[in-house]
């Protein structure tokens, strides 16, 4: 037998992901965009309801509370997605709120001068107004990261070889939020799993006028399908008698948000009072504000490669960050109970519908403020069930992390200094969290536990967060060992013309900005 030829065992590197039906500046007709912005929209209620649904009880807060909360998140998250795909990476990425901001949060919750206020909708107003004064201090490490070009210089430390352990964990790293989670109620969790995959995979070349509408609205059709489901197991009866935790998973009517929500409101900044200014809080915040900084920068590169766009250029990258700082302090003023990240789970879903394009994600903005502002309307889509979002993370998350991992084909990975840095930096990136997590569920404390609750928040902060322990192993440790002779091996000879704004010609077609703004701000 002839022995085969070297093209057909290996694959060569490419810059631009192939098989991506529209990427970043292609666009589907109108009402296929809408649709697919719809279903970016139904996806990012699941982080935007699940956050304040844990925080707020904690503050004292009632479902009005909670509900108004939501609204909130969802509008500033509109406003913030429409910011940075117009002015900032440009990238279709989601900004969403982010679990990293959780950690000081609950610190700030449980802060005596807090904790100690016995009416609560005073002690939940007085918790906001610190979050608030926190969020709008530590803005100011992302604005100045990003605008003052530090992390473009920062970032040209990273290598494709140090990425790939970040990128990755900026997927594999959300795993408990997946199938865990799904556990809780697999009577839904399951059959939205299976159904979710087969519709994106497996009838994926079931077409309607030439539109693979299985493929590409297969969220929206599980969702719609499992949602009518639990919905009918919750009329008959089939959750009357199980324990508590379990109906509060599994029922479609135990959200409470339709009933307290308002027919119209729209939020504004200072809603909930001036906000109050702590030197701990916005110490321990700003641990989270780095953390989120790392998770964007490694959700971005996966959004670039998702939307068939090259690595943005390091002055692209600083300002998104940039942007993403003013989204912080937004987050800060409107008050919403967390900070803005990309959200991971939609850089996902560019990939499962195959569709990358910009103006279907601002047009998941647009229904973002809409329905945050019709608030009945907005809080019935906010009542499905958080399990069949799990569901479909466990797809999309995975789908993320798989993007990081195919950065290795622009690096030597017969080299054992290449493995040993991949191999570390994606345990330790798995392992320290885990234990982070573990022993706070034991303690219900982290580690670290000082007298100075700023440096026990900072350091829990960012020991909690997979991505940003991988990156300060993987960059760590690929700048350190071996690496005068081994940039050919890292990536370097390809990453290098992505550097800079003019090292390739696709980059002004990608990130240049709109209404010809590029000639007020030259790019580097």
């Amino acid at each position: 037998m002839e022995a085969p030829k070297p093209e057909e065992i290996s694959h060569p590197p490419m810059d631009q992901l192939q098989g991506l039906e529209y990427c970043i500046d292609s666009n589907p007709s109108w009402g296929e965009a809408i649709a697919l912005g719809f279903q970016h929209y139904i996806l990012a209620l699941g982080t935007a309801v699940m956050i304040p649904s844990f925080l707020v009880p904690l503050m004292g807060g009632d479902d009005g509370d909670k509900v108004r909360v939501v609204q909130t998140l969802l509008f500033v998250e509109g406003i913030n997605t429409l910011l940075q795909t117009l002015f900032g990476t440009r990238l279709p990425t989601v900004i969403g709120g982010s679990y990293a901001f959780m950690v000081p949060i609950i610190s700030i919750i449980h802060d005596s001068s807090l904790s100690r206020i016995e009416d609560p909708h005073l002690r939940f107003l007085s918790t906001m107004r610190a979050v608030q004064g926190a969020l709008i201090v530590s803005s100011s490490i992302q604005i100045i990261l990003g605008y003052s070009q530090l992390w473009a210089i920062c970032s040209r430390f990273f290598s494709p070889l140090g990425m790939v352990p970040v990128i990755a964990l900026v997927g594999f790293g959300m795993f408990d939020r997946g199938f865990p989670v799904v556990g809780r109620c697999v009577e839904i969790g399951v059959p939205m799993l299976i159904l979710f995959i087969a519709l994106s995979q497996y009838l994926k070349g079931f077409h309607i006028r030439q539109l693979p509408i299985l493929e590409r609205f297969a969220l929206l059709i599980s969702v719609t399908v499992i949602w009518a489901y639990a919905h009918l197991l919750t009329a008959s009866g089939a959750y009357k008698h199980r324990p508590e935790l379990t109906q509060i998973n599994c029922r479609t009517d135990r959200a409470n948000l339709i009933s307290s929500a308002p027919w119209i409101k729209i939020p504004y900044p200072l809603q909930w009072g001036a906000p109050t200014f702590d030197a701990g809080h916005a110490f321990g915040m700003m641990a989270a504000v780095l953390v989120s900084l790392i998770e964007s920068t490694g959700a971005f590169k996966a959004a670039s490669r998702l939307a068939s766009a090259t690595p943005p250029p390091a002055h692209v990258l600083s300002r998104g960050i940039g942007w993403q700082g003013i989204g912080i302090l937004l987050s800060g003023l409107f008050g919403t109970l967390s900070g803005s990240t990309v959200s991971i789970e939609n850089v996902g879903l560019l990939g499962s519908t195959r569709v990358g394009s910009r103006r279907v994600i601002q047009i998941s903005a647009g229904f973002m403020i809409f329905f945050s502002i019709l608030g009945k309307f907005g809080a019935l889509f906010a009542s499905i069930p958080f399990t069949i979002f799990a569901a479909v993370y466990c797809v999309l998350f995975g789908l993320v992390a798989s993007v990081g991992l195919s950065f290795l084909q622009f690096t030597n990975m017969n080299s054992m200094r290449n493995l040993f840095i991949t191999g570390v930096a994606l345990f330790l990136g798995l392992s320290v969290p885990d234990y982070f997590r573990e022993y706070t569920a034991k303690a219900f404390h982290g580690p670290a536990h000082t007298n100075a609750g700023w440096f026990n928040d900072f350091i829990n902060t960012i020991f909690f967060s997979p991505p940003t322990v991988a990156l300060i192993v993987a960059v760590f440790l690929d700048n350190t060992l071996d690496y005068k002779d081994s940039a050919r091996d890292r990536g370097m000879p390809w990453w290098v013309k992505f550097r800079t704004f003019k090292g390739d010609g696709r980059n002004e077609e990608f990130y240049t900005l709109p209404f010809n703004l590029n000639q007020f701000f030259p790019p580097s």
